[in-house]
């Protein structure tokens, strides 16, 4: 039976969904405000159609390999570049978990009181359980069930997915739709006036404002926001004339999205008044989404002249409708990631790689020893963060920086083995973008160091505003996890020399025994 193609309308959206992210919306608002927007389409232009190209040429090359980015990495550089390049990868979901784990309580509280009081919580008063404590402690029990689930084979909640990312594409139509109803009811007028390219330049943070290294490092934000197109790889043999649509269908998801951050950013501003809205102290990157949302119910109840009781009312529907609906995506990625990470690094690589049994996969598929280890490790890492201040604003931007940072390192392994994979002869070349070795280097180059001066810029900016705190845990989660890749390739290294030695001496040891 011939496998049915991907058209280029149903590969813009393959590639759409994977990319696009709500929720970097709202927290890029509040981060810069209308001056974010230039930031996504120098991220877009240095960044994603480049990189989106470079991932197409390895997917279509290497197709019939297992290991993907692994594997792209191995055949182009080298095993152990790829492996600590993909570990790298792996790790910054590690991350990703923790940062989920702790903050999902944000759309629970959400969703029951109909606002963020996650900063009040406490267990029976005692002050050492509470806040950013209390929090972590039950991020952990969270995180035990969720792996105990998983582990157990009970794929079906992973379908939550689905319903979840349907309902975020709901909230993105009414958003909009809700935004152009609200100008027009307003005559034009917005909430946050936009002043041309004054307000494209100057960010409405005040701690942003006449900071150069807080603007530049916010990039990484946007490169984080165009994450996920790894997945862009395996796409390529799976669409109707790879040749002509795949570049057509790279260049309009990228442009869409690039437009739709854009846009949706405007129409933040159309319904949020920043300093009266965003310039409490109680605001978190955590949080920041439900407020947001919680006010655009209200801004479209005062649009329509409802009384403030009636505009609360609205906010307060919203605020739970909205959390319900991130705590189902949110859910339903969890449910999926815990598993299909650690099994998609685990079957690229040899299994000798891993220690004691963690590189086994049962017959189910499952890899359930690496699962529980991966368990030990999200909750010593929530417990590590959650225990290390006090300040609930402080948690929320050190596990952001944390997955933003962890999340594209490794980027920058697939980029800078580009130019590598380029020079390789003898190699399937039947979808190229880049023609020739000059703008292999000069892409692949270009995209490593607009990545590497990105988390330079967000790994020292905290430390340089005395935050040295959001600055080691930045940097720890990458170069720990560095290490830890260096040591067990290493380690592997040496346990196949001497295997090879023994399998040496014994073979050795026949052939004098057959002489004699």
């Amino acid at each position: 039976m011939k496998e049915k193609k991907l058209g280029l309308m149903a590969l813009i959206l393959m590639i759409f969904t994977s990319v696009y992210g709500f929720n970097n919306i709202p927290r890029s608002y509040y981060l810069m405000g209308y001056a974010a927007i230039p930031w996504f389409v120098v991220a877009g232009i240095l960044f994603f159609i480049p990189f989106a190209f470079m991932v197409a040429e390895f997917g279509s090359t290497f197709r019939e390999e297992k290991g993907g980015m692994y594997s792209w990495m191995c055949k182009s550089v080298g095993p152990k570049y790829a492996f600590i390049g993909t570990f790298m990868w792996y790790t910054s979901y590690v991350l990703w978990m923790v940062n989920v784990s702790s903050g999902i309580w944000v759309p629970v509280s959400n969703v029951i009181f109909g606002k963020d009081c996650t900063s009040e919580w406490s267990l029976f008063g005692i002050d050492l359980l509470s806040g950013t404590r209390l929090l972590g402690v039950m991020a952990v029990i969270f995180f035990i069930l969720i792996t105990y689930f998983v582990t157990k084979g009970i794929d079906k909640i992973s379908k939550v997915t689905s319903i979840g990312g349907t309902a975020v594409l709901t909230i993105n139509i009414l958003v909009v739709v809700g935004s152009i109803v609200m100008i027009i009811a307003r005559h034009g007028q917005l909430e946050q006036p936009f002043a041309g390219l004054e307000s494209l330049k100057t960010p409405l943070n005040a701690a942003y404002q006449g900071s150069p290294i807080m603007i530049l490092s916010f990039i990484v934000y946007a490169l984080f926001a165009y994450g996920g197109i790894e997945a862009v790889g395996g796409l390529v043999d799976k669409t109707e004339n790879p040749k002509k649509n795949f570049p057509k269908g790279i260049i309009t998801a990228a442009m869409v999205i690039v437009v739709g951050y854009a846009l949706l950013i405007m129409l933040v501003g159309s319904f949020t008044n920043y300093n009266e809205i965003l310039g409490s102290d109680s605001i978190t990157l955590g949080n920041v989404s439900y407020v947001i949302m919680s006010n655009f119910a209200a801004a479209f109840g005062k649009a329509f002249g409802m009384s403030v009781g009636t505009q609360a009312l609205l906010a307060n529907i919203f605020a739970r409708v909205y959390a319900f609906i991130m705590l189902l995506a949110l859910l339903g990625a969890l449910f999926t990631l815990v598993y299909s990470t650690i099994k998609q690094i685990i079957d690229g690589t040899p299994k000798e790689l891993w220690p004691g049994k963690m590189g086994v996969v049962d017959e189910d598929g499952m890899p359930r020893h690496a699962m529980w280890i991966q368990c030990v490790i999200v909750c010593a890492l929530i417990l590590l963060v959650s225990f290390g201040g006090d300040n609930m604003q402080q948690f929320f931007l050190i596990l952001t920086a944390m997955v933003n940072v962890g999340m594209t390192v490794p980027y920058m392994f697939i980029s800078f083995a580009f130019p590598a994979f380029k020079k390789l002869k003898n190699v399937d070349r039947s979808f190229e973008v880049y023609k020739s070795q000059k703008s292999a280097n000069f892409w692949g180059y270009l995209v490593t160091i607009t990545l590497l001066l990105a988390n330079v810029f967000a790994i020292i900016q905290p430390a340089i505003d005395g935050d040295y705190l959001t600055t080691f845990w930045s940097l720890s989660g990458p170069v720990i996890f560095g290490i830890v890749a260096w040591i067990m390739y290493t380690r592997y290294e040496k346990k196949m020399a001497k295997n090879s030695d023994t399998v040496s001496a014994n073979v050795k040891e026949d052939e004098a025994n057959a002489d004699a």
